[in-house]
């Protein structure tokens, strides 16, 4: 008796290990302010974001509260079609507005979490609490390669892998 005991409790702990530490989201979004473009600098990419190029995401507040998202970019190099998909935000956490469900198909909300941003508003890093996927966005197409590394650190120091972390290229 005492021995499965023992291996249930070690099943258990071992199952709390497993799970991972909260994600953190930042203190408070200013949700008008983070309204608009964002250049999608790198990413762990969905399925749908293998090989993209000119990824843009751009939010707009609907008098609801609901944010209606814009993500463009095109499939395989900068001279494919452009690519469109429409998915609609909702700020779940209303103290701080970083914590929101990104809805791509009815009813299916997905784990939108911005844990870095800027004073300015010029930066920013999406998370997820699986930790599976994240985007590193900007106000511009570009960032200089100290300010990218700075953000990469950041996003390992949230518990990501970085081996499957790219660069978008983004060429206007």
């Amino acid at each position: 008796m005492s021995r499965y005991l023992v291996i249930l409790s070690a099943i258990l702990l071992a199952g709390c290990a497993a799970k991972e530490a909260e994600m953190k989201t930042v203190d408070y979004v200013d949700i008008d302010r983070f309204m608009g473009a964002w250049y999608v600098i790198g990413n762990i990419p969905t399925f749908l974001e293998k090989d993209i190029y000119n990824a843009v995401e751009t939010y707009s507040l609907n008098d609801d509260g609901t944010i209606d998202t814009v993500f463009t970019f095109r499939r395989g190099g900068f001279d494919s079609a452009e690519k469109e998909y429409n998915p609609k935000g909702f700020v779940l956490d209303e103290q701080t507005n970083a914590r929101w469900g990104m809805q791509f198909i009815w009813p299916v909300k997905s784990d939108y979490r911005i844990v870095y941003l800027d004073d300015e508003y010029t930066t920013t890093i999406i998370g997820r609490q699986k930790r599976d996927y994240v985007w590193i966005m900007a106000r511009t197409p570009t960032i200089d390669e100290e300010e990218y590394a700075r953000l990469v650190t950041i996003v390992e120091e949230l518990g990501y892998d970085l081996s499957s972390l790219r660069r978008v290229p983004q060429q206007w």
